[in-house]
């Protein structure tokens, strides 16, 4: 581990209220979703860099790395040891993709921009709520008001758009719904001449702040945006799937590889958010 890390360590290990861009956040959930994990190699230059509540990954495209998510501010100094502990630079770092504007997914961009230099990618309602550190205005969990560190510059994709380094391309797909904003990722890993293709999905369950209502006229986009995500999800290729939520549509490990597991991903949320109308209606 370089210096600079073990000192954003030791930073992290007494507190970081010196430095706004990793004050810790939701302390509640954050012994279950930063659980610390190994750093993985799932197949060929695909990684996991993350924790056991909280997906990370890492694509290592030969010209540098492409990360996906950055998890809770106070995750960073485990995400950048965790790519050290591979043999990788976290300078190395060239982009950053974002699924959704979250403090839990997003909260620690602002981190990873600023010490690796790395361009943050998202989608442009994503992009929006990135640069200011909160929620949207139709997003169901508004209510919570639960801000993060924003990230002043966020480069925008938009869903079909590619990002291209090295040896990689990783396409935006755009799976509205539980933020208008979301974006998955797919990208193929080769070796030799067997391949795989990777999603990382965003968050698809539909939750929200206490009050709001899925059945009301406004949130009609929403509930159409869900929609589109299944199809979209149902049709990816998808040899390995990684979730934002690694425990997301009743997961036990950190990534699946069983057949058709992007179309169980899209179908376990159907069955939820339809059990979520099904409540409402009865109120």
């Amino acid at each position: 581990m370089s210096v600079r890390m073990v000192a954003a360590a030791a930073l992290a290990l007494i507190g970081a209220a010196d430095d706004p861009l990793t004050r810790p956040l939701a302390l509640e959930r954050a012994a279950e979703w930063l659980a610390p994990r190994p750093p993985v190699r799932m197949f060929g230059n695909s990684y996991l860099v993350g924790f056991g509540g909280l997906s990370v990954a890492m694509i290592d495209t030969g010209r540098g790395l492409i990360l996906i998510d950055g998890a809770l501010p106070q995750a960073e100094p485990a995400i950048l040891a965790n790519i050290a502990t591979l043999g990788f630079r976290p300078r190395d770092i060239k982009y950053i993709l974002s699924t959704e504007p979250h403090f839990d997914h997003a909260g620690g961009l602002a981190a990873l921009s600023r010490d690796t230099g790395a361009t943050v990618i998202a989608s442009v309602r994503g992009a929006e709520g990135l640069r200011s550190g909160r929620l949207a205005a139709d997003d169901p969990q508004r209510g919570y008001d639960s801000r993060f560190p924003a990230v002043p510059r966020v480069r925008t994709i938009r869903d079909g758009d590619t990002v291209r380094l090295g040896d990689a391309v990783v396409t935006a797909r755009a799976t509205p719904g539980h933020t208008m904003g979301s974006m998955s990722w797919s990208w193929r890993s080769c070796v030799a001449r067997r391949c795989k293709a990777f999603v990382f999905a965003s968050s698809l369950n539909p939750v929200s702040a206490d009050g709001y209502r899925y059945t009301a006229p406004a949130s009609r986009p929403i509930v159409a945006g869900f929609g589109r995500s299944y199809t979209v999800m149902r049709g990816l290729p998808c040899d390995f799937l990684i979730t934002a939520h690694a425990d997301q549509g009743g997961a036990t490990d950190r990534f699946r590889t069983r057949p058709g597991a992007c179309r169980a991903y899209a179908d376990a949320s159907r069955r939820a958010l339809a059990a979520r109308l099904a409540e409402e209606d009865r109120r």
